[in-house]
């Protein structure tokens, strides 16, 4: 039996005196803080990261009943727990990889390692309409950028049932994870999903599209953010991360184009990420918006179509090429 064999023994084995839901979970949690995990894939603290683990192994509602945490898992239940935990202890790897499921706005979504795990604040804002931003825009046409598994997109897809959604992203794997969501979220006819290097493909069409909303979450990890990310983010495709060096590489092209495909009353919205400063730097004339989340995150940008065109040319002049 190798060494490491032998560690799995031992975890599965040392945890034979705990029973019920509650047992597991504190357990779980002691062994990631032992461990020193870091957590920013869905949860931030060992507890929740133990709790959504135990959870989704068990396939159990998140609003479980607080008695429902006495009850005793199975031997084969007991046994999934254990060496899921100590496979996060020791590839370091997201929770959501282990188990192929990520949730974004109270919903689940497939992942691999061919995409982000979804984690997004655009959350919020879509759980919340856009407002006040949008106010009585109807919602008929959608773009999300960069989409990646697609969760931004269909989740808005979700919220304004007349919407039609287009996703674009660079990463042919990352589209074959979508069509996974879009399959599972029945949202065929309605979600569509193309292969493009940003607004590549909507330029070689006919008809120009025009969009309420254009949403998104690109690359904007600066260097030397890259440089000292903990080991969970290794995991994560660098395509989807790497943005240069102050992290606004796509952001630009994304802030100089977007006016082409919005609607009068539409909006832009964009996530940079800890890059909002530089951001801020480069264009201190264009008035973002900049929402606070009341569940933690910060980073994104809420910019009107209006703006959009009036900034357009000074976002082109200040391109990098």
């Amino acid at each position: 039996m190798s060494v490491l064999e032998k560690k799995m023994t031992y975890s599965i084995e040392s945890c034979e005196g705990l029973k019920t839901i509650r047992d597991f979970v504190r357990w779980g949690s002691s062994r990631f803080n032992e461990a020193g995990l870091f957590f920013g894939h869905g949860s931030d603290n060992a507890l929740d990261e133990a709790l959504h683990l135990v959870f989704q192994v068990l396939n159990l509602p998140w609003d479980l009943p607080d008695d429902y945490l006495n009850s005793r898992l199975t031997v084969t239940e007991r046994r999934l727990v254990a060496e899921l935990v100590e496979k996060r202890i020791r590839e370091r790897k997201p929770l959501a990889y282990l188990v192929n499921q990520g949730w974004f706005c109270g919903q689940p979504y497939y992942v691999d390692e061919r995409v982000l795990v979804p984690r997004s604040p655009i959350a919020e804002l879509i759980n919340h309409e856009f407002q006040p931003w949008l106010e009585n825009t109807e919602v008929t046409r959608v773009l999300d950028l960069c989409s990646g598994s697609g969760c931004i997109g269909i989740a808005v897809a979700h919220a304004f049932p007349k919407a039609n959604v287009d996703l674009l992203d660079i990463s042919e794997d990352a589209l074959e994870v979508s069509r996974i969501n879009i399959d599972r979220h029945e949202m065929w006819g309605r979600v569509q999903a193309t292969r493009s290097n940003l607004f590549e493909a909507l330029q070689s069409t006919t008809d120009k599209p025009e969009y309420q909303l254009i949403l998104s979450n690109p690359p904007y990890v600066d260097e030397e953010d890259m440089s000292d990310m903990p080991d969970e983010f290794q995991h994560e495709p660098e395509l989807g991360l790497a943005a240069g060096a102050d992290g606004l590489d796509f952001a630009r092209t994304i802030l100089a184009t977007a006016a082409d495909y919005l609607s009068s009353d539409g909006l832009l919205v964009l996530e940079v990420g800890n890059s909002q400063w530089a951001l801020q730097e480069a264009y201190p004339e264009v008035p973002f918006i900049w929402p606070e989340f009341e569940a933690g995150g910060h980073g994104v940008l809420v910019l009107t179509a209006e703006n959009c065109r009036e900034f357009q040319g000074l976002f082109k002049s200040r391109m990098i090429n």
